[in-house]
């Protein structure tokens, strides 16, 4: 009896210990591990020593995924800074337009003046080589044609535009300064002249020596481009007053831009 009972307790300690000395099985070849994973989740959990084994050991290598890298504190500070900083400098409300707001402008002649003005530095990252007095209208033209026009007519050329070299803004004076004349758009706050284009590379083209030279295409390029965003646009070609600049003004006619 001795002998049995021993026996029987022998039997039940190896039932007890067969799961843990069991291995798990091994999937087929051909098995996707995922579908493994999927159907062990729908079928009936079985308490067993080897269910404690992670889910993960028998996920594959592909569907671990790292978390991605938080930007460094630094980096985020130096943005929102930046970002300040162009808000506050800021015109007309648009970042692309860095200034000062200057208000109303009397005009020492009749006719002259501006009710809203600004004192323009830069435009979309292009810098004016003297800050230029103009209402909102002229310089959201001007916006409009630099992205439109001069940046692209020179995105290939020495690295692209950098600075525009500014021959007149605002005046109170007549058309060409010539007496008994209409008051000019300058005096209105409306018009710019530019005479030339710094590049990124340090070049510069003028109006007076490249409007017929190897840049002639570039050049005539945004002189094309400003009708539309001005009213009026002139050039070398329109007479000897605007040999050396353009002239843009946002001036509106009922016959659409005047653009020569």
């Amino acid at each position: 009896m001795r002998a049995l009972a021993l026996g029987l307790m022998m039997a039940a300690g190896l039932a007890v210990a067969a799961p843990e000395a069991s291995k798990r099985p091994v999937a087929r070849a051909g098995t996707d591990a995922r579908n493994v994973v999927r159907d062990a989740a729908v079928a009936p959990v079985v308490p067993t020593v080897a269910s404690a084994v992670p889910s993960a050991a028998i996920l594959p290598e592909s569907a671990t995924s790292l978390r991605p890298a938080l930007r460094p504190k630094a980096i985020v500070e130096k943005a929102m800074a930046r970002r300040a900083e162009r808000r506050r400098g800021q015109v007309c409300g648009d970042p692309d337009l860095q200034g000062d707001f200057v208000g109303f402008v009397p005009g020492r002649i009749n006719g002259c003046g501006i009710s809203e003005a600004v004192r323009l530095r830069s435009v979309s990252g292009v810098t004016l080589s003297q800050s230029a007095l103009m209402d909102c209208t002229t310089a959201k033209a001007l916006k409009s044609w630099t992205e439109r026009g001069a940046k692209p007519a020179l995105r290939s050329t020495g690295g692209g535009l950098a600075s525009y070299r500014v021959a007149a803004h605002y005046a109170c004076r007549t058309r060409n300064n010539q007496p008994g004349a209409r008051i000019s758009e300058h005096g209105k706050g409306r018009a710019i002249d530019i005479s030339g284009f710094q590049l990124q590379d340090g070049t510069t083209l003028t109006v007076l020596n490249d409007w017929n030279s190897r840049h002639r295409r570039a050049l005539r390029s945004m002189h094309k481009a400003a009708c539309g965003p001005f009213g009026t646009v002139l050039g070398p070609n329109s007479d000897r007053f605007h040999r050396d600049h353009f002239h843009f003004d946002t001036a509106r006619y009922r016959g659409g831009t005047y653009c020569r």
